[in-house]
């Protein structure tokens, strides 16, 4: 699959390497995500070097990491270096000789620190000295997040305030999958993403197939013999320190335990133990904590958790509870297992996309021409109607109430009325004093219409997924 996105941290890791001081970026984030595409790309633009660690002894990790620096410093390799600093110190003097100043890249800096723990000492005294002389531009990345914002983001890390830029590689935006998979048809690309979610390297399996998205689905996920069967497994235990602990709050949620109480209950353990792992799943951003719009999130006492992630969504839901009855099934029962779930899990993604449009809608847009948006979230409150999503102007007392429907088909004249009438009468959300006076403008978003170009439905504004 083509280099896809990316322009922002690509802009910003040239804007590094064009410093004449040089300077250290740190990369961030989830497995799968693209930070190795990232790095390889912006590698080649400007000659520099990529290491990559693993799970190999320290003595091994420096042969092989002195053997990469030799292909841009020849005759690096020939020395047995015994320790990192003596390494790092020769490697800067060789680099100021050579007029070369990187890119030096340390991709899964972690497994590094786990064979030698006193590398991210080390490598701090030689980036301050050394590595400055030397005017080196220098990268380092890690797909385990907390023991990145141990190594280098936590206040009382080693590399703290030594970075000059921090990046987190996250999801890729839903406006490149059309790009990626080469269609225009609304159904399929909502359809793609409920699968896939924005990881790059789901689209890139899913993109060497032919067929329907739940086709794909079943192929790659559902069937046994499918790399991603067990796709969230591989990646709990690839975090470092392992994540698997949490695997069982993962099953408690893809459930539909969504409250901290019902939560614990479903895995066994007292409510005030959840923080640690709850936390944890937000951090990785796998699951997050829905608040209400107009809530305080220090306040708000009405919390959910649910899973954030696209692809983890579908697969605790329908692969996790259903793993005995997957390994001895037929292609065709698997795909009716999937077909039961698949409705509700395209709804799901097509809010997601909903409300994550709502604050960079493009000003052609009919909801982007009434203004600019806040971020968007839903409402709730007890007993009283939701709403799917919530945003409020950022210039001027205007609020944003907005109902998300799925539907396979574009939706007709007809149908349209029946939800507009809906989404007209429905009472607004009680959202408090600091909202008084707000005007509100309804919105019903649906994937596509037919049989009409009006925009104004029953005097709801009707976007559509061409509109974002």
């Amino acid at each position: 699959m083509k280099f896809l996105n990316r322009q922002n941290e690509m802009a910003r890791l040239d804007r590094l390497m064009s410093r004449s001081a040089g300077g250290l970026a740190v990369l961030s984030g989830r497995r799968r995500m693209g930070k190795t595409r990232l790095l390889l790309e912006w590698n080649g633009r400007h000659g520099g070097v990529y290491t990559v660690a693993d799970l190999s002894s320290a003595d091994i990790q420096r042969q092989y990491f002195a053997e990469a620096v030799a292909q841009r410093l020849p005759g690096f390799a020939d020395v047995e270096y015994r320790d990192w600093r003596s390494l790092l110190v020769r490697l800067a003097r060789d680099a100021a000789a050579e007029a070369w100043r990187g890119p030096l890249i340390l991709d899964e800096l972690p497994y590094l620190v786990a064979s030698s723990p006193e590398l991210p000492s080390v490598l701090q005294r030689w980036i301050d000295h050394e590595a400055k002389e030397a005017k080196l531009v220098i990268a380092v990345a890690g797909s385990s997040q907390r023991m990145m914002q141990g190594l280098v983001l936590g206040s009382n890390a080693p590399l703290f305030g030594r970075a000059t830029e921090v990046l987190t590689v996250g999801p890729l935006d839903a406006d490149y999958l059309e790009a990626a998979f080469g269609t225009t048809d609304t159904g399929e690309l909502v359809q793609a993403y409920a699968s896939w979610g924005g990881v790059p390297r789901y689209w890139e399996l899913a993109t060497e197939l032919r067929g329907t998205p739940q086709s794909r689905v079943e192929h790659l996920v559902l069937d046994p013999l499918g790399p991603l069967h067990r796709e969230p497994d591989r990646l709990l235990m690839e975090e470092t320190p392992s994540a698997l602990e949490v695997r069982p709050v993962l099953d408690a949620i893809g459930a539909g335990a969504h409250r901290v109480a019902e939560t614990a209950a479903r895995v066994g353990r007292p409510a005030t133990s959840m923080s640690r792992p709850l936390g944890r799943l937000v951090d990785m951003g796998i699951a997050r904590r829905e608040i209400p719009f107009g809530v305080s999130e220090k306040k708000c006492r009405r919390s959910l958790y649910k899973i954030d992630d696209p692809f983890f969504r579908m697969w605790f839901r329908v692969v996790a509870a259903h793993r005995a009855q997957l390994a001895s099934s037929t292609k065709a029962t698997r795909m009716k297992l999937l077909h039961k779930y698949w409705d509700r899990l395209v709804a799901d993604a097509w809010e997601d996309i909903c409300r994550s449009k709502v604050p960079a809608l493009p000003s052609r847009s009919p909801l982007g021409k009434l203004g600019s948006w806040g971020p968007a979230s839903r409402w709730w409150k007890g007993n009283l109607p939701e709403w799917d999503v919530v945003a409020e102007a950022i210039e001027g007392k205007a609020l944003l109430l907005g109902e998300v429907k799925w539907g396979t088909r574009p939706m007709g004249r007809q149908a349209l009325e029946h939800l507009a009438g809906s989404v007209a009468s429905k009472p607004a959300p009680s959202l408090g004093s600091r909202y008084a006076g707000h005007s509100s403008v309804r919105v019903l978003f649906v994937p596509e219409v037919r049989e009409t170009k009006e925009r104004y439905v029953k005097d709801v504004l009707v976007v559509t997924y061409a509109d974002l």
